[in-house]
């Protein structure tokens, strides 16, 4: 990773002077499963949707700073109204927002990683503690009791379901248990929600649990990863802190424009995630029938799989057959793990016969 000059360390603040940015790790190759992208093209009438809604779109103006005919579409989605709504340049810059908000100097976050690597990296930008509950290192199960007995606590909690990269889910009945135990706000990243079996989402807690904040992105099911659109559903005065600390016409017309039409299109974005799904499942199912690999049930549009020399073959699927995944070996608990995207069954069909050569 990149580290700053010594001229900039001694520039910046004390306490970024060692930060580490996020690093994707990326590298151009012919076929990119690294980034759990949809890699699916949008369907043919959402797209001309959306270029309809671009090219009607006034460049001239500042966009809607509070993204509002976005807000109204999206609440008709979820069935709740525009005040439980905030949006955002992608998932990222709301979950800054919200470490921003309610965390900072003295206050802890409560952390069950493996997880996403954004949110310790978030809390050392808004200098807001971590405690880390980890998960089992076999199953990658949360650690339930630990998490209720260090949420009295904490400040703020984050959990993901389906987790990034484990791809388990969280039942809605403990995040209801840890809302009451903690006395802040308990974000629920379902960036990969939509890929989850039915009745997995926690937003049917919001109206009994009013510190509730469920995260949600369009990178993802929909296909619109490069607009960056974000989205938070929680009670009004939690919407209103968000509202409150954001940048100014962070989400602009472009996108505001994209994302309304995909939204008033959702239903159209149906097969495509079903047959991500039925893809997950076939994609687990050959992975796991090999006894040298571990590959772990998942929720998510992605697989977490465990193989000896699992740095190796990810550099060798790059220079060998362009093909990217994601290697997780470097992160504690994960030694010897690459992430795999579920593409498209064409793509899928090259990852498993490149891994099938390489383990020979």
């Amino acid at each position: 990773m990149a580290e700053l000059s010594a001229r900039m360390r001694s520039m910046v603040q004390p306490y970024l002077a060692g930060i580490e940015p996020y690093d994707p790790n990326f590298t151009p190759t012919r076929i990119n499963l690294s980034a759990n992208e949809n890699t699916y093209p949008l369907p043919a009438d959402v797209r001309e949707a959306v270029d309809r809604a671009l090219a009607a779109t006034p460049l001239n103006r500042y966009p809607d700073p509070m993204s509002n005919e976005l807000r109204d579409e999206l609440a008709a989605r979820h069935g709740v109204a525009r005040e439980n709504i905030c949006v955002g340049n992608g998932g990222d810059e709301l979950l800054f927002n919200f470490l921003l908000a309610f965390g900072g100097e003295g206050r802890q976050l409560l952390n069950c990683p493996p997880c996403f690597s954004e949110y310790e990296f978030f809390a050392s930008l808004t200098r807001t503690g971590v405690r880390n509950v980890r998960r089992d290192r076999k199953t990658f199960a949360l650690d339930e009791r630990a998490l209720l007995a260090a949420a009295p606590h904490a400040s703020l909690a984050i959990i993901t379901s389906p987790n990034n990269p484990t791809g388990d889910v969280v039942e809605c009945s403990f995040i209801e248990r840890l809302c009451h135990a903690c006395p802040g706000p308990v974000m629920v990243d379902e960036a990969y929600i939509e890929f989850a079996d039915a009745g997995t989402s926690t937003e049917g807690l919001l109206e009994d649990c009013p510190n509730l904040v469920v995260l949600h992105t369009l990178s993802k099911a929909f296909g619109a990863a490069g607009i960056r659109c974000g989205y938070v559903i929680a009670a009004p005065d939690v919407i209103e802190v968000f509202a409150a600390i954001r940048q100014i016409y962070s989400v602009n017309v472009l996108t505001q424009a994209a994302a309304a039409a995909m939204v008033r299109a959702h239903d159209a974005f149906s097969p495509v995630v079903e047959q991500i799904r039925s893809e997950r499942e076939r994609m687990y199912r050959a992975l796991a029938a090999d006894g040298r690999l571990t590959v772990w049930p998942s929720q998510g549009n992605f697989l977490l799989v465990r193989m000896e020399g699992a740095s190796r073959i990810r550099e060798r699927l790059r220079d060998e057959f362009s093909i990217l995944v994601r290697d997780f070996s470097y992160a504690p608990g994960l030694d010897g793990c690459l992430r795999i995207t579920v593409g498209t069954p064409e793509e899928n069909d090259e990852v498993l016969a490149a891994l099938a050569a390489l383990l020979d």
